[in-house]
């Protein structure tokens, strides 16, 4: 069977729209009868907003006709190609030349002292580099270790600074709603900068602190 996009979404038109029993619509969607059951009593999908599996083109008026004659009937899925271009597509993975590759290090040590916040997948994605090679820089164990200087990947062009900003934001609000949950708060305000205020200027400001 084809699979249906928004199945939730569309089991609670169907719901709402249609005198298909549940059976037949968890069927279609690919759920469990009592989750279906769950939708129409309010207690599952509660704030999800229906979809119309035949105006995406997921599903015929003559498939749905004939399901609401029968309560045996099965309705049959068919392809959408507005359904097909909606669905998520994975990214390939970053590439970056070569002589921007040994800059990489320097963009590791930048997001560990600035923004340990940071998840290390996050880091790999942004950056190109695995996370073997994040612990290597955050233990010292790395092989070029004394050379390595934080600079952050704009400065290096190894992102752009939109995409540098949507990954601390993202990593922000996370640890916000993971400290809310553990009833942390801050008193003084919240203390993560923005990319942009721990970028170059940052790093010259703190270089003669860094003098022997």
């Amino acid at each position: 069977m084809t699979d249906i996009l928004m199945p939730k979404a569309t089991a609670v038109w169907l719901v709402d729209n249609t005198s298909l029993t549940f059976d037949q619509i968890a069927d279609f969607c690919g759920l469990h009868p009592l989750e279906v059951r769950g939708i129409a009593d309010g207690e599952v999908a509660r704030d999800i907003r229906g979809a119309d599996p035949i105006a995406n083109g997921q599903l015929s008026r003559e498939e749905l006709d004939a399901a609401q004659k029968s309560s045996a009937y099965r309705m049959k899925a068919q392809k959408s190609r507005h359904a097909e271009l909606l669905k998520p597509t994975k990214k390939a993975p970053r590439y970056t030349p070569v002589s921007r590759r040994q800059d990489r290090p320097d963009a590791i040590a930048w997001f560990l002292r600035n923004h340990p916040e940071v998840p290390d997948a996050q880091i790999s994605r942004l950056l190109g580099t695995t996370k073997a090679t994040i612990d290597q820089i955050r233990n010292r164990t790395h092989w070029n270790s004394a050379n390595i200087k934080p600079v952050d990947p704009v400065t290096l062009g190894l992102s752009t600074q939109m995409e540098l900003d949507a990954v601390v934001r993202k990593a922000a609000d996370k640890k916000a709603k993971d400290d809310a949950k553990a009833g942390i708060t801050d008193p003084d305000g919240p203390s993560l900068r923005p990319a942009s205020e721990t970028g170059a200027v940052a790093d010259e400001a703190d270089a003669p602190a860094e003098q022997d």
